[in-house]
């Protein structure tokens, strides 16, 4: 294959500025240490907000946590990065566990300025929170307000927040590393190859069924060797997770999450409902489908297999080319910046081993810069992924002048940004076939993704709810999480599949996140929530951007429902809004078994 113009390994070494080698980050993480504990000598002369205001003000204490977010937040995306890029990464190992602390540090230091928060005598708060110059930050703290209340006592929290740097926190780290371990051994015509998780992953789209199976197979049985050791690594997150939520008193294992999302629980149970509702026009598709390959039912390893124009092989230069075209035509603020990150090297899309499984982008908002992480394999579905990424990236570079404390939007918001930018790209694709062949496949790749929405993450939800209230009771063995993740299936495909991957939650890298619960409805949500501003965009043409962005820089500093309101006008606790966006998909539904009669 003839050299790429675009890089396909990342670059890591202007990130800080001293330089990113082990003695350079060792000095910058001494100096945030420092930065921390100033941070917290400052905070404990104070017992309210009252006396803060009349010293060093609010808004500077504000200030100062959100420069220090920043700068953790870069030291932590970086080790990320060199975690991915290499599993075997013994320094990257020891970076995570000095960083760790740092991060229960100033998550303490939080804390305790939410205890004077919550101290403050409502008379006061209600003064304080109307002061002019702290008009952008009234939601971040009433929000704060709101978890306080949930709080320990302070030596207790402090307490919790030791525990979990070698416990809670360290059992993700632990599955990082066993995952990026394994190796999968799948026949290829003559020879049999060892690829890692996530290079078998990959070939869930490979053009030959024969294939297909025998990842799909190989995968699972080289999970099962393992099965009992990441049924340990899941039930200690959950069951460490359980415990803080009793002492916590939180009403209900979605209680963290919904917050981290800014979300209401009506908001998620409309749309949960509305999902559920719909979910016939996808099993038609699915046993549609399966009947191309002679199966009366969906096998789970023929659901990506390309349709149509499946032997097309679209190389990285194409794939970076086309999605630069497409940005260009939604907005010159998108296709500038999309360039920006491919001309500076912030992708790593390399296909090697020793690489971690999922996709992802990670912020580094001290340099205003972000890297992509991905396994490029010259498919559609990776030139999806990669604009879903970029997608993650815009949004990291629209909050640039944003206050730092207000750029942490919650993950709901972050994935409709993907999936805008995602939608963008298929939509060109789309556009540009020709031919019914053309459509056909691209309408099936298209039609993937709803059913990746409505139905696998339902599944995802599903499975890790029900084996949250089975935790309540004690270990949950292999055994049974196969089985609680086939009823999983079962429900949430309406039992439309055929042959599912029982271990999945082996390799969702999400049931494993400690930082963020139930890491999977905001993919259903922003999924759905990217279809109304699509359309949107759709009547005001590049005249959208502007107020797409506008939208973004809004996502840190107030709730989900109010944003929506605010650039959309619409009631997301109201299930009419999301059957605007089902229905969209449903359509899609009908257009493809009209091509396929």
């Amino acid at each position: 294959m003839r050299e790429t113009r675009y890089k396909k390994v990342w670059n890591l070494n202007n990130l800080f500025p001293c330089g990113s080698g082990p003695s350079s980050f060792d000095n910058y993480v001494k100096q945030l240490e420092m930065e921390i504990t100033e941070l917290e000598e400052k905070i404990n002369l104070f017992d309210n907000l009252i006396e803060i205001n009349e010293s060093l003000g609010v808004k500077s204490v504000l200030k100062h946590i959100g420069e220090i977010w920043k700068k953790l937040s870069q030291a932590n995306s970086f080790i990320t990065c060199l975690s991915a890029q290499n599993t075997k990464d013994q320094d990257a190992v020891v970076l995570k566990e000095i960083t760790s602390f740092m991060n229960a540090h100033f998550e303490s230091v939080i804390n305790k300025f939410q205890y004077i928060i919550l101290e403050t005598e409502e008379e006061h708060w209600t003064e304080i929170i109307e002061i002019k110059a702290l008009t952008e930050y009234k939601f971040i703290l009433t929000e704060w307000r709101e978890k306080g209340k949930l709080l320990l006592p302070e030596n207790e929290e402090r307490l919790i927040s030791d525990l979990m740097m070698d416990g809670y926190h360290a059992w993700r780290q632990f599955y990082n590393s066993l995952i990026g371990k394994i190796k999968i051994n799948i026949p290829f015509d003559e020879e049999v190859r060892e690829l890692s998780v996530g290079q078998a992953f990959n070939l869930r789209s490979h053009s030959n069924e024969g294939i297909r199976k025998a990842a799909h197979h190989a995968l699972e049985e080289s999970l099962q060797k393992e099965e009992d050791l990441f049924a340990q690594i899941l039930n200690h997150i959950a069951g460490f997770r359980l415990q803080v939520y009793k002492n916590k008193n939180l009403p209900h294992i979605l209680t963290e999450s919904l917050m981290k999302n800014h979300l209401k629980a009506e908001t998620l149970n409309a749309m949960w409902s509305t999902v559920n509702k719909y979910k016939q026009p996808f099993t038609d598709y699915l046993t549609e489908k399966a009947k191309m390959y002679g199966d009366t039912k969906m096998q789970s390893y023929n659901f990506w297999a390309p349709i149509g124009e499946s032997k097309q092989k679209i190389t990285y230069e194409e794939a970076v080319d086309f999605i630069l075209e497409s940005f260009n035509r939604f907005g010159n603020e998108l296709g500038n910046f999309a360039r920006n990150v491919f001309d500076s090297g912030w992708v790593e899309a390399e296909n090697r081993t020793n690489k971690s499984v999922a996709g992802f982008c990670a912020s580094f908002p001290l340099t205003g810069e972000s890297r992509v992480f991905m396994t490029y394999e010259e498919g559609i579905t990776n030139v999806l992924t990669l604009a879903h990424e970029l997608g993650h990236a815009f949004h990291n570079n629209a909050m640039k002048t944003v206050d730092g404390i207000n750029r942490q939007y919650p993950l709901s918001i972050a994935e409709t940004a993907s999936f805008f930018a995602e939608q963008i790209v298929l939509d060109a694709v789309l556009e540009k076939a020709e031919t019914k062949e053309e459509k056909l496949f691209l309408l099936d790749e298209k039609l993937k993704r709803s059913v990746m929405n409505f139905m696998n993450i339902h599944s995802r939800f599903l499975f890790e709810n029900n084996f949250y209230e089975e935790r309540k009771k004690g270990m949950v063995p292999a055994e049974r999480l196969n089985e609680l993740m086939q009823e999983a299936f079962d429900t949430a495909y309406d039992g439309s599949l055929d042959s599912p991957s029982l271990r999945s939650w082996i390799w969702t890298p999400h049931y494993y996140i400690t930082t963020s619960p139930f890491y999977n409805f905001p993919y259903t949500f922003g999924y759905l929530l990217t279809l109304s501003f699509y359309a949107k965009s759709k009547e005001s043409g590049k005249a959208f951007e502007k107020d797409y962005i506008a939208l973004l820089r809004d996502s840190g500093s107030m709730s989900t429902e109010d944003l929506v309101m605010k650039h959309l006008g619409e009631d997301i606790t109201s299930e009419s809004f999301w059957e605007k966006g089902i229905k969209i998909c449903v359509k899609d539904v009908e257009d493809f078994m009209s091509l396929i009669s």
